[in-house]
């Protein structure tokens, strides 16, 4: 009698499944058209950094991803992992490290410029089910980057876009600029408020406790006059050096936008003298 043999896994079922390296890296393969020859790999995982702080990155719902291309920018990843659930917020960095939730909320004109390359993210989704989706992702279906519906632009239409983003509304950049030093002044008022509360309280003045019977407590000595006058002069000086790095920091954004305003008229001037001479050629 022969012997049963158990059937080795379907080609079709193999690919249905997810491929998962060492590491507990998924791979994901990617595309950048549905016609593309070359395939890309992207390896993602469940971001699961305790140590970690930040609320930008709920554990249960970010996915860490490695080996980004350079043409994948924040929005053309949250329309691709949009595919295993509602993306909340996607957060391309050069390396992987904490973030300061500060960083999010600074506007674009004083955010530092990703270097070109290649990039690591924190995709964070809505719900955690779109981990274990991007998690299970079948290994012979590739994501796309470039659709009919959401084409990405390249070659001389690229660089038409980029040069169009290149450009500072003066007037928006102002309006930036006030915004953040409305907030950073309220955050130093509130700061500087707070040490006038907590050196209030401790102004060198001692304990006044009920001694022998008869005897009068001291409610001062010549050494907490001491410690009270210098506490004094250390909250002057401080307040002094606060001061100085207040305005310090008002000019270096008043010679900034004066920079940036300077570069503009003569950016105007140039592309003037090249139209008046027939040879700009914005496209």
């Amino acid at each position: 009698a022969r012997k049963s043999m158990k059937m080795a896994p379907s080609a079709k079922k193999h690919a249905e499944q997810s491929w998962v390296i060492p590491g507990g890296f998924t791979v994901l393969p990617l595309k950048y058209s549905s016609d593309s020859v070359s395939q890309h790999s992207l390896y993602v995982k469940e971001h699961r950094v305790r140590a970690e702080k930040t609320t930008s990155r709920p554990l249960d719902r970010t996915l860490f991803v490695l080996n980004i291309p350079p043409y994948c920018s924040e929005e053309i990843i949250k329309d691709l992992f949009s595919t295993f659930g509602k993306v909340q917020s996607v957060e391309l960095r050069e390396k992987p490290g904490t973030t300061e939730s500060s960083d999010l909320k600074l506007s674009k004109y004083f955010r530092p410029a990703l270097t070109k390359g290649f990039s690591v993210g924190y995709v964070v989704f809505t719900s955690p089910s779109g981990v274990k989706a991007a998690k299970s992702h079948p290994r012979d279906i590739p994501l796309i980057v470039s659709t009919e519906n959401h084409p990405v632009k390249v070659g001389i239409q690229k660089w038409i876009q980029q040069y169009r983003q290149s450009l500072i509304n003066p007037e928006k950049l102002q309006a930036a600029v006030d915004t953040f030093m409305q907030g950073y002044d309220q955050k130093k008022e509130e700061e500087s408020e707070r040490q006038k509360e907590a050196e209030e309280d401790d102004e060198g003045w001692v304990k006044v406790t009920r001694g022998v019977r008869g005897s009068k407590a001291r409610p001062h000595s010549e050494m907490a006059n001491q410690r009270a006058l210098q506490k004094e002069d250390k909250k002057r000086k401080r307040k002094e050096l606060l001061n100085f790095y207040t305005w310090q920091h008002r000019q270096t954004q008043r010679e900034h936008i004066a920079e940036l305003r300077r570069k503009f008229e003569e950016d105007k001037q140039r592309i003037a003298v090249l139209r008046a001479q027939r040879k700009f050629r914005p496209y």
